[in-house]
């Protein structure tokens, strides 16, 4: 394990801070993409699912006859052909407890979408026609479908596994500071909101797929997976099916997004493995876009009743939720509140929660970018609530409560401690950019003319390379060729991070090499070191140390060799651009392919003690976790009086994630993470009636934010490095989806708050704000 910080960066950083072209453009913009459906096997068999149409119903009778009979169709598999094939089914990751559920529906069906027969054919579209050959018959059972009501509701959606209720875990209230029922009871201003954030679903361009290839004579498993973490993908396998892990192989090729869908194994990878070790053959699924939509992950669906207590003096005193979340049928990740996170970058000193997590017979509940998104959530719609209560401007009540980074370190009510974050600092820098007081001024003179103008604002603390089991740590193994070159190994599994490029010049600059000299490696079991996934906005900041630490080692051997071969000391030479020269001497030098060649060549003409390997393997660990980073997000609407359709009219983010690798890519993560936060206000609503039928099941209902309703986002960083890694940076994938769901919900509620209009939960297209405002009385 290493967590080491080098003191001095080898040589002046080339490449580290520069947008430089990246790696992955040339194949993904040219259309030379490797993806899982491009791949072809020989033998290769593909998969349908065969599934419910019904929320919540017994199976009461099943006839695959038809489809095993249509030609081309190769197999039909039902509960029944899998029963007792397979063994543990958990995520190291999660634990033993929360386990994958059965590949296809045992006896009853618990959401509609669920897997009920998978069907094998020598094409996909056989396969799709033998699923329309299925008969079955169901008793059809009161789905249930509001979680809001699931508590109390009679009908259990596990009632099959011997449940009485619908609760899946539940925590009382629970004050964390003494005194909390005092400052409650005796506050100024107690503001209280009933915060709901809609459902919403991760939508990457490419759908789940694999590819499973069974080898019986020689007992092994070949998968290429849509995926986030490859090795925890093998391990999972491993168990699954009982064999070692060296007899799994996993690649990821190119993956066309995840958001946390990829994260982690689901029932329909394990039909499609348990199908290709029954027959012997490669089988690939494809996950299809209303597959995706409606049997994939779902996420947010939470509510929240928040109290923010305020004094004379506007500091805020406490903050309190009682949160309840829907987790579908079969959640495929807990949706556990971190109460750490509810102050967020505020100098709150006291704290209560209460906690409750319900099924309901929808899809499940996954990971999505920000997973802790709806703590921000709920807090920033609630200060605006609060703000608006008292009299005073949100924008003031947040400057009044922000931490400032010269009175860190801060620890919050919940043991939390806030190092090296900058949360007024990026408030104060926004503003410049909006120019506040002219919007201000503006605002009025537009409310003057009858328009709907509005000013949201969103602040958060992002916990990035976080110290949740297994994420702590990731590999690297970093070689020098035989031509000079540099090829590193790295842990990762990228799926759209441009991780291929910003680990390279952290390397290049490290050893001190051109960046067009290395090559990454990703995402191949077989040949990369362990790491549990990319996820969690830990890749700059965990596997960014890991490349930077094992570059570090092959510098340093690099140098040794160089030293004997020049009759130098290694502390008098100096690499640069490959080549290595005495400092001062440029004359006396040596190239990186000639240390190479007298190394893999000549190693016999060294002496004994002198390590002619080229290589090193590094785990990192950061000194501390998690490390933090922080923004602070505006966003300007404007709402059509006569139409009610909002229209963002700026975004501004100004973000404090460290030292900068890559400023495009930085900027190109906020840009995303700021457009799924608009698509899930304005435009994103997936939506189930009250017998559990899915709504919204095509992109003709499930609406997406385009470039005609974004506008330009303006991006400004404040940066402050870190001390939990080498390089200073911290992490940021998912900063732009936790702050930008509030922001936007803010600007809405900002619109209309002349007119009585208190906006506490989403979504907000035309029809819901025209009935907030109808309810007012002033529409």
């Amino acid at each position: 394990m290493s967590n080491m910080v080098e003191s001095a960066t080898p040589v002046a950083a080339r490449f580290v801070g520069q947008s430089v072209q990246r790696k992955e453009d040339k194949r993904l913009l040219t259309g030379h993409g490797s993806y899982v459906d491009d791949i072809a096997v020989h033998g290769l068999l593909h998969g349908a699912f065969f599934r419910s149409d019904v929320a919540r119903a017994a199976i009461s009778s099943l006839d695959t006859s038809a489809a095993e009979a249509l030609p081309g169709v190769i197999a039909v598999f039902t509960w029944q052909d899998f029963h007792e094939k397979f063994g543990e089914s958990y995520h190291a990751m999660l634990g033993e407890e929360l386990v994958v559920p059965p590949p296809l529906a045992i006896a009853d069906v618990r959401h509609v979408g669920d897997p009920i027969a998978f069907v094998v054919a020598e094409s996909r579209y056989l396969a799709e026609d033998a699923c329309s050959l299925i008969e079955v018959d169901y008793d059809a059972r009161q789905a249930v479908s509001d979680y809001r009501t699931a508590a109390e509701d009679p009908n259990v959606v596990h009632a099959g596994w011997g449940l009485e209720s619908n609760v899946m875990v539940e925590e009382p209230f629970m004050a964390l500071n003494a005194d909390l029922d005092q400052v409650l009871a005796e506050a100024t201003h107690v503001a209280e909101a009933t915060i709901e954030q809609n459902r919403y679903v991760c939508v990457p361009m490419e759908g789940r797929g694999i590819i499973a290839d069974w080898h019986p004579g020689r007992q092994e498993l070949d998968l290429v997976v849509s995926c986030q973490s490859v090795h925890e993908t093998r391990n999972y396998f491993a168990r699954y099916l009982g064999i070692p892990e060296g007899s799994v192989r996993v690649t990821a090729r190119d993956v066309g997004g995840g958001f946390g869908q990829k994260m982690f194994v689901f029932r329909e990878e394990c039909a499609a493995v348990l199908a290709s070790r029954l027959l012997g053959q490669p089988v690939k699924w494809i996950e299809d876009r209303w597959e995706n939509l409606v049997a994939a992950p779902h996420s947010r669906n939470e509510i929240g009743t928040v109290k923010v207590v305020v004094d004379d003096d506007m500091a805020i005193q406490a903050i309190t939720i009682d949160h309840t979340a829907d987790v579908g049928a079969y959640p495929a990740v807990p949706a556990i509140i971190d109460p750490g996170l509810l102050p967020g970058p505020y100098r709150i000193p006291r704290l209560g929660f209460s906690m409750k997590l319900v099924w309901s017979n929808t899809m499940g509940k996954g990971a999505y970018r920000g997973p802790w998104m709806f703590e921000t959530t709920a807090r920033e719609m609630a200060i605006d609530v609060a703000a608006r209560q008292i009299g005073i401007d949100p924008i003031e009540l947040r400057r009044r409560n922000l931490l400032r980074s010269d009175e860190l370190p801060f620890t919050n009510p919940a043991g939390q401690v806030f190092q090296e974050i900058t949360p007024l600092e990026t408030l104060e820098q926004a503003l410049e950019i909006l120019d506040f007081d002219a919007f201000r001024q503006e605002q009025a003179e537009a409310r003057a003319e009858g328009r709907l103008l509005g000013l949201g604002a969103s602040c958060y603390v992002e916990p990035t390379s976080m110290a949740a089991p297994t994420l702590a740590t990731e590999g690297a193994t970093i070689r020098i060729e035989a031509s000079g070159k540099v090829v590193a190994f790295m842990s990762t599994t990228s799926h759209g991070q441009s991780v291929e490029t910003t680990m390279a010049q952290v390397i290049a600059d490290t050893i001190g090499v051109d960046y067009d000299d290395v090559t990454i490696i990703q995402a191949d079991t077989n040949s990369t070191p362990y790491g549990p996934g990319t996820g969690g906005s830990r890749t700059a900041v965990i596997a960014g140390g890991a490349a930077h630490n094992a570059a570090l080692e092959v510098r340093d051997k690099v140098l040794k060799l160089a030293a004997h071969q020049l009759e130098a000391n290694p502390d008098d030479l100096v690499i640069e651009a490959g080549v290595v020269s005495v400092k001062g001497t440029p004359a006396r030098s040596t190239t990186l392919e000639e240390i190479a060649k007298n190394a893999y060549r000549f190693a016999e003409t060294l002496p004994a003690d002198l390590d002619s390997s080229l290589e090193a393997t590094v785990r990192f660990r950061p000194s501390r976790l998690p490390t933090w980073s922080n923004a602070a997000h505006l966003c300007v609407i404007e709402v059509d009086r006569k139409s009610w359709v909002p229209r963002v009219l700026r975004y501004i983010v100004s973000e404090d994630c460290g030292r900068m690798i890559h400023p495009n890519v930085v900027e190109g993560q906020i840009f995303g993470g700021v457009v799924q936060g608009i698509g899930g206000v304005l435009y994103e609503d997936f939506t189930y009636d009250a017998s559990g039928n899915p709504l919204t099941t095509t992109f003709m209902d499930y609406l997406l934010p385009t470039t005609t309703e974004v506008p330009d986002i303006e991006v400004g960083h404040v940066q402050s490095e870190s001390t939990t890694n080498p390089g200073g940076y911290k992490g940021l994938g998912e900063g732009g989806a936790i702050g930008s769901h509030a922001c936007v919900a803010n600007a809405v509620g900002d619109a209309l708050a002349h007119l009585a209009v208190n906006v506490t939960r989403t979504p907000l297209g035309p029809n819901d704000i025209f009935e907030l405002v109808q309810a007012a009385g002033a529409a």
